[in-house]
């Protein structure tokens, strides 16, 4: 924890993540600019989906950042209540809206996907389910956020649903273990190894790679912009008390 702590500063957060974002920005541009074309001009049709398949580009690593990202909130939640470090609070709260917007895009890109596979647009299947109330819960910890006056309990309160709802995670991945879904089961993270093909499973990983440094770049921008709203309402209140 004092390798963590060497970050508390928030100054010192900001020059490191100044000096990440333009690295960050760039392998981002790289990576989605190969995966896209790889995605949509060298990888073949499904012989059941069609050209549907491509929907799976961006769905399935909209999902996998969805659970990576709430992830990401229990570990920061855990830091901020256990070690009370002063920029984990501030972590969560900017991480929460973009992992909201990835499971939005995992639900609408599912339904466009279910749709030719299933036959429909949505079914209160295991999986997706779970995915919903993966999304309830990126919003409720984003509503806590702002529910108190207080933004210190706020914080706290968001922190302990980020926690408590993290259950949900293990379900999500083991849902079309655990019960009988329609969802298709893991192709890629599997202990025998993928059973995608290569032309399938190589932009599928270049796009997963660039949602997570997109990921990492929006992250470090919404963090500087919350140490910068808090050094002006600092500041306010230092004059208005003046």
């Amino acid at each position: 924890m004092a390798d963590l702590h060497k970050f508390a500063n928030p100054n010192r957060f900001v020059r490191i993540a100044r000096a990440v974002l333009p690295w960050s920005n760039i392998v981002t541009a790289l990576l989605l600019i190969s995966g896209l074309y790889l995605a949509l001009f060298n990888s073949p049709a499904d012989y059941q989906h069609g050209q549907s398949v491509r929907i799976m580009y961006v769905h399935v690593p909209s999902a996998w950042m969805s659970m990576s990202i709430y992830s990401f909130l229990f570990v920061a939640s855990l830091v901020a209540l256990i070690w009370r470090h002063p920029l984990a609070h501030l972590a969560a709260r900017a991480a929460a809206p973009i992992g909201a917007g990835f499971t939005l895009v995992t639900l609408v890109t599912g339904s466009l996907w279910g749709k030719p596979g299933w036959g429909t647009w949505w079914v209160w299947d295991a999986r997706l389910t779970s995915v919903l109330v993966l999304f309830f819960l990126y919003l409720g910890h984003i509503a806590l956020t702002h529910a108190h006056d207080n933004p210190e309990r706020g914080a706290k309160a968001a922190a302990i649903l980020a926690i408590v709802g993290f259950v949900n995670v293990p379900i999500i991945k083991y849902s079309v273990d655990w019960w009988n879904t329609l969802h298709q089961g893991a192709s890629v993270i599997r202990a025998d190894g993928p059973s995608i093909d290569g032309s399938m499973l190589t932009p599928l990983l270049l796009m997963s790679l660039a949602f997570t440094t997109y990921f990492v770049s929006v992250l470090l921008i919404r963090i500087q912009s919350e140490i910068n709203a808090r050094k002006i309402q600092a500041l306010q209140l230092s004059q208005a008390a003046g």
